[in-house]
């Protein structure tokens, strides 16, 4: 059996959560993150940028769920075309919203997006965005663009090759379960080496292991 039958027959993807995402040189805009959705932080807006596949959708999904956990009503909007069809008033009543990809917002979800910021804003409500670009580079309108700006800002950046052992093993500790270097090296050289999966075929090793108890 693969490695990737392994992920997708014994085990479905996990929720995103905060535990579950390896920070690597992210530990600071992880802390940051993790206070701004707890309603510890005194920023009622964040902003994460960075190129695809560095983890910033799982961030944004684990954020509105640490939010709804402390009690928050939070909503996760995955592409921004779909604000066209809400109100951003009625949206705007969430004590949380993330809204994901906003670099790809045509005009009328921009404006939309625009409207939403702002009444989030007056009523003293947390916007939490992202995009594969700093808000400066964002090929927005300029007003809400200047809106992102004002936002506290953080660069989420991929692991490098040789920080993904040592982020996996530490993945494994968490979960209560050792996994030998041999077969780290395994995975990293026969399989995918995107986070996500490298991830997904650890925790199905876990619960085979388990089942089998091996």
């Amino acid at each position: 059996i693969s490695m990737e039958q392994l992920v997708f027959d014994l085990v479905p993807p996990e929720p995103p959560s905060f535990a579950s995402f390896l920070p690597g040189r992210n530990a600071e805009a992880l802390a940051a993150i993790t206070r701004f959705a707890s309603g510890d932080a005194s920023d009622k807006c964040l902003f994460l940028w960075g190129a695809p596949g560095t983890g910033k959708t799982h961030l944004l999904r684990a954020a509105v769920a640490s939010a709804a956990a402390h009690g928050a009503a939070a909503n996760y909007v995955s592409d921004p075309g779909a604000l066209v069809a809400m109100d951003p008033e009625t949206l705007a009543a969430h004590a949380f919203v993330a809204v994901d990809a906003i670099g790809t917002a045509g005009v009328d979800a921009q404006a939309r997006l625009f409207t939403l910021f702002n009444a989030l804003q007056a009523s003293g409500h947390r916007f939490l965005g992202a995009a594969d670009v700093a808000p400066a580079m964002i090929t927005v309108r300029e007003d809400l663009r200047t809106r992102l700006g004002s936002c506290l800002v953080y660069e989420i950046v991929p692991l490098a090759d040789d920080e993904k052992p040592n982020a996996l093993a530490g993945y494994a500790h968490r979960r209560g379960f050792a996994v030998p270097d041999d077969v780290i090296q395994y995975l990293l050289t026969h399989g995918r080496r995107d986070m996500p999966t490298l991830l997904g075929a650890l925790s199905a090793l876990d619960r085979h292991s388990l089942a089998t108890r091996r």
